[in-house]
């Protein structure tokens, strides 16, 4: 995990990536050429994770001094990545990720991104044949910005790299800036909410050939990735369980690979426990004697505190706990310093005790952290995604599975059968009325008259944010759970998420690694007769029992 920085026609100007010495610690590198578009610049802040020694600095170069790296992420599967590449003759000097990344580039061109398992942005510049590929990992784990003008083109790990360019208004985008206050939305579009700044999408890339491609004109950006679409799958309980328990768990495995200290972050969630409990299992197996260092935050408020369910995961991985308690007054007292390192507005408190944990995490000098984020999206596991698998019960006639499925939510999570039916009837509802009734025609998406400004007075009002996200990642309308699952997954929910994680992580120099957004996860053993998406099975209800069959086996 680093920072990294990359130009074409701007001045060089090594400041830019100074901005971001939080995320690279450990090091930092800078190299310029001269083009017949202007000064190309590649900048690094380096954090060391594998590989630990300065053979790992960037901007890296090949033996022949042709082609330049500059790489932020990590490459999971760099291990048997560069045992093919030496069969194939390649030789190399370090033991980095980066190295075998940029010798897969000159191997396979960019049909490299379809062999990575891992998180990544990175920029490669060909200086002979003058030509600069960036690319994005597929879920949009490591953030990458960039601003283009007539004067030039930048790319950057963080927003703030590329504010104040020449070109650059320092203006809100407007539409984004009303999205996000309307509806709490913001990464749901390549808009920031900044006027002009943008980002490269999860699973895009893109190639600026010097020879044919001048400042100011439009990038020929290409997504190499989508989320699968949504199917359907016959699998039973425990079959699910156990296909979901051997890829969870590979993905968890190689996500240990490292050569700096590893923990976890554990809020008491399924997601969190899951990943804390596989790995106790791989440190078992090693009998390195070592534990599971996990960090908590907890509050002295028992409705919202989950104590009772981190304790038993600590009991039963044997972890080496740490535990914070955020405070309120902190959180207000450091909400500039938090906005600051964010780059843009969040709308949740949940952004305070992610930054408490990692800080602790900081102090208990553990640099790398697994974290459960993703997981929600891909299974479904948020209590507002329940509408619409009723409603897929309902088009499908099963009304017993419904009507069980009520009283059970009514029996543990306490909500009447009469609140419930309220989730529903959205989902069943044509699309055209149901933006047509979600469209504010003049009017705020929530309470209160100052969203009704004048300021606001001449953007579109005509669709939600979640209808843009929809539109930008080139979905449909969301019609069953499946739907939803991808478009939470690709276009909303997650590269929000995402987006604070990388910033409350990378602001105390620290790594945090996603085991649940692998592309891996969403596919069964190829093996399998009917060899289909398991993340595409949500609208038979595959990945719910998946979980149920997972977490017995604890």
């Amino acid at each position: 995990m680093c920072g990294i920085w990359a130009s074409i026609g701007f001045a060089p100007d090594p400041a830019r990536i100074d901005l971001v010495k939080h995320r690279g610690p450990d090091g930092d590198g800078w190299r310029t050429f001269s083009t017949s578009r202007g000064p190309v610049a590649l900048g690094h802040r380096r954090l060391a994770i594998i590989d630990v020694s300065d053979a790992g600095l960037q901007p890296m170069a090949d033996a022949s001094g042709r082609w330049w790296l500059v790489f932020n992420g990590e490459i999971y599967n760099y291990v048997e990545l560069r045992d093919e590449l030496q069969q194939l003759g390649c030789r190399f000097r370090t033991q980095t990720d980066s190295e075998v990344l940029l010798a897969g580039y000159i191997r396979w061109g960019e049909t490299v991104l379809d062999r990575l398992v891992g998180m990544f942005a990175f920029v490669i510049w060909d200086d002979a044949d003058r030509r600069l590929f960036v690319a994005r990992d597929r879920f949009g784990i490591k953030p990458l910005y960039y601003f283009a003008s007539r004067q030039g083109l930048a790319f950057g790990s963080e927003i703030k790299q590329v504010r104040g360019l020449p070109g650059e208004s320092g203006r809100m985008h407007l539409q984004r800036v009303y999205d996000f206050l309307s509806s709490g939305i913001s990464d749901h579009t390549a808009e920031t909410l900044y006027f002009g700044i943008r980002q490269l999408r999860a699973g895009e890339c893109v190639t600026v050939d010097l020879g044919a491609w001048s400042p100011g004109e439009v990038l020929p950006i290409r997504r190499w990735y989508r989320v699968p679409a949504p199917g359907t799958i016959d699998i039973s309980e425990r079959e699910a369980g156990e296909r979901f328990h051997a890829l969870l768990a590979e993905s968890v495995r190689i996500h240990l690979r490292s050569d700096v200290p590893v923990g976890s972050c554990l809020s008491g969630g399924l997601d969190s426990s899951s990943i804390v409990c596989l790995m106790a299992g791989f440190l078992d197996r090693e009998a390195t004697g070592a534990r599971v260092h996990s960090v908590s935050a907890c509050y002295g408020e028992k409705s919202v505190d989950e104590r009772p369910f981190i304790d038993a995961v600590v009991e039963h991985a044997r972890c080496q706990a740490a535990y914070v308690f955020p405070r309120p007054e902190d959180a207000l007292s450091l909400a500039e310093r938090l906005t600051w390192y964010q780059d843009e507005p969040y709308g949740s408190t949940s952004i305070f005790a992610q930054w408490s944990v990692f800080e602790e995490a900081k102090r208990c000098g553990i640099k790398v952290m697994l974290d459960g984020q993703g997981a929600d999206e891909q299974l479904a596991g948020y209590h507002g995604n329940f509408g619409y698998h009723y409603a897929s019960l309902v088009r499908e006639l099963r009304l017993v599975a419904l009507l069980r499925t009520l009283v059970e939510r009514q029996r543990y999570h306490g909500l009447s059968v009469k609140q419930q039916m309220r989730l529903f009837a959205v989902p069943l509802l044509p699309t055209s009325l149901v933006r047509f009734l979600r469209a504010p025609r003049g009017q705020a998406m929530v309470r209160g008259d100052w969203l009704n400004s004048e300021a606001f007075s001449r953007i579109d009002r005509s669709r939600g944010a979640f209808d843009v996200a929809l539109d930008d990642s080139g979905l449909g309308p969301v019609k069953d759970i499946g739907d939803l699952c991808v478009a939470m997954t690709q276009a909303s929910n997650l590269a929000m998420l995402l987006h604070w994680e990388d910033r409350s992580s990378m602001a105390h120099g620290i790594e945090a690694r996603v085991p649940f957004p692998d592309h891996r996860l969403g596919s069964l053993p190829s093996g399998s007769a009917r060899n289909t998406r398991l993340l595409a099975a949500t609208p038979s209800g595959c990945c719910a029992v998946a979980w149920r069959g997972f977490c017995r086996r604890w």
